[in-house]
């Protein structure tokens, strides 16, 4: 039987499970649009997880270049399975929550 899911309109790999989430982009109703971000899981919980990526930022004043880190919280449907250490690819979409306006579309490298 073949999975229903849905194009949604990036190249990324469609989740092997189906699920009834309606913010899950690939099952649902929700739509991603704007930046994608790669980045590691730092933290889970109950549908979310922790996204950091470092970057090199470089200060003129001085010459010389800086680390930085950004971190965002981004939604987990539950077809995609996340773990602390995996590479994941996120999506901006429409706020879900206070603080969640990414959703997980696809895990890159498994920790």
């Amino acid at each position: 039987m073949p999975l229903r899911s849905r194009d949604i309109g990036i190249e990324a790999t469609p989740p092997e499970r189906e699920c009834n989430d309606k913010n899950c982009p690939w099952h649902g109703t929700l739509r991603v649009r704007g930046r994608i971000f790669e980045g590691t899981v730092i933290k889970t919980k109950e549908k979310c997880a922790t996204v950091e990526w470092r970057y090199v930022h470089y200060v003129p004043k001085y010459e010389r270049y800086e680390r930085r880190k950004t971190r965002v919280y981004a939604h987990v449907p539950p077809c995609i399975d996340v773990k602390v250490g995996d590479v994941v690819k996120i999506a901006e979409c429409r706020p879900i929550s206070k603080t969640k306006k990414f959703v997980v579309i696809e895990v890159l490298k498994r920790a």
